[in-house]
């Protein structure tokens, strides 16, 4: 089977990511999907299979950020309960077609990526 090139530049750039980049490429989709999903509410007739598979996307994607949490870090409890909680929003605004809910959280998610990208270029400068 014949090898898509954009395919394979996609898989390289993911395996030259720093965990910095990865982290912010993570909390972009995050942030892509949870404001996708309020602006899917906030329509005439909201699009309640895209909200779906919106807020389903950007919680596996804060699951998979909860799992991969090292533990023996005080900073990881703290951010243990900021996936709990953006999570639990997403499960609420699904349930309730609440775009209020999940916007609440964009802000909080997007403060996150701004602290790992400026943590990421402070770690690369030393």
């Amino acid at each position: 089977m014949p090898v898509n090139p954009y395919q394979k530049y996609q898989q390289q750039s993911v395996m030259t990511m720093t965990q910095g980049e990865m982290l912010t490429k993570l909390y972009n989709e995050i942030i892509k999907q949870f404001s996708g999903a309020a602006m899917y509410m906030r329509e005439p007739e909201p699009n309640i299979t895209e909200i779906n598979r919106a807020l389903q996307k950007g919680q596996r994607i804060l699951n998979h950020l909860r799992a991969t949490l090292d533990h023996q870090y005080k900073i990881s409890a703290e951010l243990d309960a900021f996936y709990d909680y953006f999570i639990r929003q997403a499960v609420q605004a699904n349930l309730k077609k609440d775009p209020k809910l999940i916007e609440e959280v964009i802000p909080l998610v997007t403060e996150l990526r701004d602290a790992f990208i400026q943590a990421d270029r402070n770690a690369r400068k030393h």
